[in-house]
């Protein structure tokens, strides 16, 4: 569903948040210079502090000076964004103070002709969202009561709950106060443009969707890595852990892509459909299964790390190997690895094929050396190569691997967005392909508890700092 208006209001919960300064304030600057927004549009930020209204304009000035070097900055425009900013101090858990805010929403549409078109966006720690969306409903601001034909939306960020039963809960709240067209569950990695891209290159050639099945490929390899450890997410990441962290969203949101049958047609629900079956089909782990498939890790020091637990077995890293009982990639493994701490920071999916029948050109183990090979590379190289063998020159016959390689940023001049620019747009548009739909917030976490429950009592490996993880975790692969 994709719905236009020539105005509307943001709604920002956290407006003094890490998120807002250095995400949102910055994406909508940028998209209203590039001409990507109406020019009656209002952005409210709601927050515990006590602000004026042009207190908070300074405050997003001067974040944007100093958190968003790169933003394309003109005094001028600046200051015409920055009329268009308002401000509601309010406490999240008291309803009463909502009063307030559906005056400010409606003292600025009535100014700006801005009618009832309403997106808010909870910039806000998870366990706020519950109440958050009830004091809405309550102050009459929610999904369910529109008027002068308005449109009103809500995007949530991750994590969508801390396991199935309260991902259940949360759905459930926010489901009485908004439908399911009107709730956006935000994962930026979806608005990356080399994630988008799996599709257009899976389904678009014709070298490439007849040779994406279990027939003809041998693996496919999922690593999110980073060179760095949890920095000032301490309190958060003993609650949450690398699996909910990184496992319950971004890395199956990329196995799904990698895996999706093709959509009937390219409506958001039909690609969402696809996705979903993915998930669902994701072989239960169970304990007598997971030595050999589940992997987890704790970074030497992460124990230091301020707000962090002396005695902590919260994982840091995990690898996890993956099958999908499905016609198209029955017993074919999906590894998938992420961790804080690594050698590397980079995001790829390497998919590796089946070896040929026969090997002319030298001893059959060697195959895995120049074994084709097609590498989807999302950070910080936005690539995607082919590997294939190659005589080496000379008088023998020697085979060696060799690559071809396609670069976003030497192949297309026109710079792309953001993911934070493109999800904004999208969800002013009402176009939720790039968002996540209920049934798979609900499968990947019921993954991920199974996963947990299959490890349950094993305390994670410790591994070297800036190492490529445990040791252990090479069973996984054979």
């Amino acid at each position: 569903m994709h719905e236009t208006s020539d105005n509307f209001t943001v709604v920002i919960f956290g407006a003094n948040s890490d998120l807002a300064a250095r995400k949102l304030y910055p994406s909508l600057y940028e998209l209203t210079q590039w001409g990507h927004l109406p020019v009656q549009y209002r952005i409210i930020g709601v927050g515990r502090a006590v602000l004026t209204h042009e207190e908070f304009r300074a405050q997003v000035f001067e974040k944007l000076l100093t958190l968003s070097t790169d933003t394309i900055f003109d005094e001028a425009r600046f200051k015409m964004f920055c009329s268009g900013l308002y401000y509601v101090n309010l406490d999240f858990t008291e309803s009463a103070g909502y009063q307030n805010l559906y005056k400010e929403v409606m003292n600025v549409s009535s100014e700006a002709g801005l009618c009832d078109h309403l997106l808010f966006y909870l910039a806000t720690p998870p366990d706020l969202a519950p109440v958050i969306v009830r004091n809405l409903n309550q102050a009459g601001l929610g999904g369910k009561k529109e008027s002068c034909s308005g449109w009103r939306k809500i995007i949530v960020e991750k994590p969508y709950g801390r396991n199935l039963q309260t991902a259940r809960e949360l759905n459930a709240v926010i489901g009485e106060v908004f439908r399911e067209d009107q709730i956006f569950r935000i994962d930026h990695y979806l608005g990356k443009e080399p994630v988008q891209n799996i599709m257009v290159f899976r389904f678009s050639n014709g070298i490439v969707e007849p040779l994406w099945t279990r027939n003809y490929i041998a693996n496919v390899e999922i690593t999110i890595a980073e060179d760095f450890g949890i920095r000032d997410r301490g309190a958060f990441y003993e609650e949450a852990g690398l699996l909910r962290d990184i496992l319950q969203n971004h890395a199956l949101q990329l196995l799904a892509a990698v895996a999706m049958e093709p959509p009937v047609d390219l409506s958001a629900d039909s690609v969402r459909d696809e996705k979903a079956k993915v998930l669902r089909s994701i072989r239960p782990f169970l304990p007598d299964n997971a030595e050999d498939s589940i992997v987890l890790g704790q970074y030497e020091g992460y124990r230091a790390e301020k707000n962090v637990a002396s005695d902590s077995t919260v994982e840091t890293y995990a690898a996890v190997k993956f099958y999908l009982d499905n016609w198209r990639w029955k017993d074919v493994p999906f590894f998938v690895k992420a961790g804080k701490n690594l050698a590397e920071t980079a995001t790829r999916i390497v998919i590796t094929f089946k070896c040929p029948p026969q090997n002319y050109f030298g001893p059959a183990a060697s195959c895995s050396y120049i074994a084709n090979q097609v590498i989807l590379c999302i950070q910080p190289e936005e690539t995607i190569a082919l590997r294939f063998g190659a005589k080496r020159p000379g008088e023998a016959v020697i085979t060696d691997p060799v690559y071809m390689k396609f670069d976003y940023k030497t192949s297309f001049t026109e710079a792309g967005m953001t993911p934070y620019h493109r999800l904004l747009l999208d969800a002013i548009a009402g176009e939720q392909m790039n968002f996540i739909r209920q049934d798979s917030v609900e499968h990947s976490w019921a993954i991920i508890d199974a996963i947990r429950d299959a490890v349950q009592g094993k305390l994670p490996e410790i591994y070297p700092i800036h190492s490529n993880g445990p040791d252990r975790a090479a069973r996984i692969y054979s």
